[in-house]
């Protein structure tokens, strides 16, 4: 259970009304080497280096690393915690326009997010939004992740 409280918007209005305004952050959520192993597990993605505890203390990170992707995963978790849209009817994760990993994330680390709404574009039968989610690591100079993703509401 997340320990934040989400921006609300109402209507495809106050998100236009948003863009450039910072959300969150979100709660901080650890980075465990079971969490690593089951993403692994889910993508059939053993390479060492998030895998081998033994063989990646030797490695480039001096620890196991969570692989990229799995860090972008954990955005679906990350924005309920940003924004909020209860007027939609539903709501549809669209993708991503870009995605960058500037910085790995060690096991055992912590992370969470911020958000910046850049977009919003008004279609036939819905509103379109992009959200610039930054996900930080504790104590870290760079982001784990930058990911420009791309929403769906439909009012």
């Amino acid at each position: 259970m997340s320990d934040v409280t989400p921006a609300r918007f109402e209507s495809a209005d106050a998100l236009r009304g948003a863009i450039g305004k910072r959300l969150g952050p979100s709660s901080w959520l650890r980075i465990e080497q079971s969490r690593i192993d089951q993403f692994a597990d889910a993508t059939d993605d053993h390479q060492w280096i998030h895998v081998d505890v033994e063989r990646a203390k030797q490695g480039p990170f001096g620890a196991p690393i969570a692989h990229g992707y799995h860090t972008l995963s954990l955005v679906n978790h990350i924005l309920p915690q940003l924004l909020t849209v209860p007027t939609a009817r539903m709501g549809v994760n669209y993708g991503c326009n870009k995605v960058r990993f500037p910085a790995p994330v060690p096991v055992g680390a912590r992370i969470r997010a911020v958000g910046q709404i850049t977009e919003v574009e008004t279609l036939p039968d819905s509103v379109q939004v992009v959200v610039r989610v930054t996900v930080e690591i504790e104590g870290g100079g760079k982001p784990a992740c930058v990911a420009d993703t791309v929403s769906r509401f439909v009012f």
